[in-house]
């Protein structure tokens, strides 16, 4: 068990570092659920390994993932970062991340973002007990619902899809395989 991993995660060391260190781990801090969520927006169409490789660049382009700071990027903005070889250029996904910002800005102001995505899991991770990495869905009802429900709130590039790999990454969901080293210490961390 001690060095059984997903099959996912593969040999790739920053890919090693990343699944034992933050995937799974529930996430209630909201800056920090909203950047993940930003990030695998970008992941969309592409691997993981590229935005995990570029994780820092993004950071920087993207003022540290200050929500008020990007909430207020300018057209100016969008082209300096359409410019920028440290990220994806998508202009699509950068001006998704600037108007998530403003979503985000009102979520937290209503309730807390952290809040308004715990309520879906009623404060505490789902516990999945997959066996192999083919058994675990791309997308889930839940998913489905939450990216409608990030839509109607003024979000984009949250389809189901990416919802489910976020609902993952940030610990809503226990995904760890049974026999990986991770899947028991992770659904200790829930509150």
């Amino acid at each position: 068990m001690e060095n059984s991993r997903c099959e996912w995660c593969g040999s790739s060391p920053i890919y090693v570092s990343y699944h034992d260190e933050e995937w799974g781990v529930p996430e209630y801090d909201s800056r920090a659920l909203w950047e993940k969520l930003v990030l695998d927006g970008f992941q969309a169409g592409l691997s993981w390994l590229t935005i995990l490789k570029k994780r820092d660049a993004f950071r920087a382009a993207f003022s540290g993932f200050n929500p008020e700071k990007v909430a207020a990027f300018t057209g100016a903005d969008v082209q300096r970062l359409l410019g920028d070889a440290g990220i994806v250029r998508h202009r699509g996904k950068i001006e998704a991340a600037v108007k998530g910002a403003q979503a985000w800005i009102a979520l937290e102001e209503k309730q807390g973002f952290d809040q308004f995505i715990w309520d879906y899991v009623n404060g505490k991770p789902l516990v999945n007990t997959f066996e192999k990495q083919d058994q675990v869905p791309p997308y889930s009802d839940l998913s489905v619902r939450i990216s409608n429900d990030l839509k109607k709130a003024g979000f984009t590039f949250c389809g189901p899809t990416i919802v489910y790999a976020w609902m993952e990454a940030t610990g809503l969901i226990n995904d760890h395989l049974v026999n990986c080293h991770r899947y028991e210490v992770v659904k200790q961390l829930a509150r």
